[in-house]
């Protein structure tokens, strides 16, 4: 009896062993930069070779194109450019174009040409911002500029009142400073994030909430009722506020507030990775929607990787996060033929009644997996 017992102890031991090996082994990724290179451009040209250029200038395909923009600047391929300039013109380097300011709206959801100041409507201008660096056209940014100049002039600060808008708005603000160094701009950025910041940022779970009607208690999770993050939406943060730091004045006295939220956010993030490397669409129950979800859990990937790049994430304490994430990035998310997959559909919370597997893509999801392959491709160097 007392020898079953030790072969019982042994074998239930040995498993432990076994499996703890088969993690170690899973979530180390040994690629060159050389062979991460290879898979963006796959992936990019998959994109591009399904996708036709001339389409909308709404967040879900300027998403993309922040991507797009972060794939050209690592190879110089003009074919990417030329991509990026064509849906541009096709916009008349505009987002939302009503011309009559008493008509512009953002306090609602809406897609209608009079949502000037909605930023799912004026995320475009990161990418016109950065083809005018490229080459200096007046017209690549006179909307940009006119739009949020009088965005910057008014009284309002309550222009991101959900999560998304951290990535399609915020960032714009010092991506315009970077070409006006005009100072009010900084103003404005930071008085309307201090406002959102209010509202979402939860600073036990060190995450943002998707929007004032997930807040808790006013929605719960299965899991002890607990509060509920939705990961693509937090994801939008993350990256948003590293896109901010990026730009933003190493002197500038409004850095220490992002910083600190970025820090947190990602000791956050970190905390509710699963096993597998990626983060469920309820980042705190994975009941409420369980299984795989790229777009999310690549912006996360993104944010810090970004942080690890630039000194501001410790390399060490981030590096299983990071080696766990590309895992599932370059393995499961990566389809055979190049694309994207185990993308959310467009929503706005953890839904479990949308279905989420290898053939579910989206421009948005390929755009947040080109941000976190350019900077792994960093990482690995």
């Amino acid at each position: 009896m007392k020898n079953h017992t030790y072969k019982l102890t042994y074998m239930k031991n040995l498993s432990k062993l076994l499996l703890g090996m088969a993690l170690v082994a899973q979530t180390a990724v040994a690629q060159t930069q050389q062979e991460v290179l290879g898979q963006i451009e796959k992936v990019n040209d998959y994109w591009q070779s399904h996708n036709k250029a001339q389409c909308r200038g709404f967040w879900d395909n300027a998403a993309y194109f922040t991507g797009n923009q972060e794939v050209y600047k690592l190879t110089g391929k003009q074919q990417y450019l030329d991509y990026a300039i064509d849906w541009a013109e096709y916009n008349h380097w505009k987002g939302a174009t009503q011309t009559d300011k008493s008509q512009w709206q953002y306090k609602t959801y809406g897609e209608g040409m009079n949502h000037v100041l909605f930023a799912d409507w004026q995320i475009c201008f990161q990418v016109y911002i950065d083809l005018y660096k490229l080459e200096h056209r007046a017209e690549r940014i006179e909307r940009a500029l006119e739009v949020m100049c009088y965005q910057a002039s008014t009284k309002e600060n309550d222009y991101w009142w959900w999560a998304d808008a951290l990535y399609m708005g915020l960032p714009i603000f010092t991506k315009l400073y970077t070409v006006t160094h005009d100072q009010k701009l900084l103003d404005k950025q930071y008085e309307c994030f201090k406002w959102t910041d209010e509202l979402l940022f939860d600073t036990e779970a060190q995450l943002y909430y998707r929007d004032g009607k997930y807040v808790y208690p006013k929605v719960k999770t299965a899991c002890n009722d607990g509060k509920s993050f939705w990961a693509r939406g937090a994801g939008w943060v993350l990256a948003g506020l590293a896109k901010v730091l990026q730009d933003l004045p190493q002197d500038s006295k409004y850095r220490a507030l992002y910083l600190d939220r970025f820090k947190q956010m990602a000791n956050g993030v970190a905390r509710c990775q699963q096993s597998e490397g990626y983060w469920t669409r309820s980042m705190l129950c994975p009941d409420d929607a369980p299984g795989y979800e790229t777009s999310g859990t690549a912006f996360f990937t993104y944010g810090i990787l970004w942080g690890v790049n630039n000194g501001i994430l410790p390399a060490k304490q981030y590096q299983p996060v990071i080696d766990k994430a590309w895992k599932y990035l370059s393995t499961v998310a990566l389809q055979p033929d190049g694309s994207i997959g185990y993308v959310q559909p467009i929503g706005e919370k953890p839904d479990p009644t949308r279905t989420v597997n290898a053939q579910s893509q989206a421009p948005f999801g390929t755009g947040a997996w080109l941000l976190a392959a350019c900077e792994y491709y960093k990482y690995v160097k």
